[in-house]
């Protein structure tokens, strides 16, 4: 639970890759946030029967208290998040569903202003560097650039994570109740208030 962005697209040319990644890394360093680069470059002949091992592109970072944000992408230059990518190789190649496109990042946590810096920072990089990109804001500033509407989402499900935790705190799991009961009775006692 908390806002999320995702977003997909394709890298519109190879040969990009290099400036990419280094004004990413120029960007993340001035706000000292965690950064790592993979492969910087394409292979001149992609293998036809490549099974993506070790062929991560790009660049990913951390802004605190966010999941990592991925600029990450496969030999096709299509952007592919860590995650997928780990669960199409432990699947040994069999989840193609994994490498669908989508990156899917957490940044509730972090807050509003962290939430506009993403959203800008992508913004920026997906006119510069990318073709097909799509993204969708649970908090919809990509959409509206309304930092009230923003600020309304931020307030609203931090008190229902609030008003959640409490309930959790206060009301003990009864001995025999399943997790899916316990859950059940909490939603119940947060709705009659």
């Amino acid at each position: 639970m908390g806002i999320s962005i995702h977003y997909k697209g394709h890298l519109r040319t190879k040969p990009s890759l290099p400036a990419l990644v280094e004004e990413v890394e120029d960007i993340v360093k001035i706000y000292k946030w965690p950064y790592r680069v993979f492969e910087t470059e394409f292979p001149v002949k992609p293998s036809a029967k490549s099974n993506y091992e070790n062929e991560l592109y790009g660049i990913s970072f951390t802004p605190p208290e966010s999941e990592t944000i991925s600029l990450l992408f496969l030999p096709n230059g299509r952007l592919i998040s860590i995650f997928g990518w780990h669960l199409f190789m432990k699947s040994g190649g069999a989840d193609k569903e994994s490498l669908n496109g989508w990156v899917s990042v957490k940044t509730h946590y972090a807050g509003e202003f962290i939430h506009k810096l993403v959203i800008h920072l992508l913004d920026h990089i997906s006119k510069k560097y990318f073709r097909n990109f799509k993204m969708m804001d649970e908090g919809q500033y990509w959409e509206t650039r309304d930092e009230n509407l923003l600020h309304q989402k931020f307030t609203f499900l931090n008190g229902m994570l609030n008003t959640f935790a409490g309930a959790l705190e206060s009301e003990p799991m009864k001995q025999g109740e399943s997790f899916e009961e316990y859950f059940k009775r909490i939603m119940k006692g947060i709705r009659q208030h």
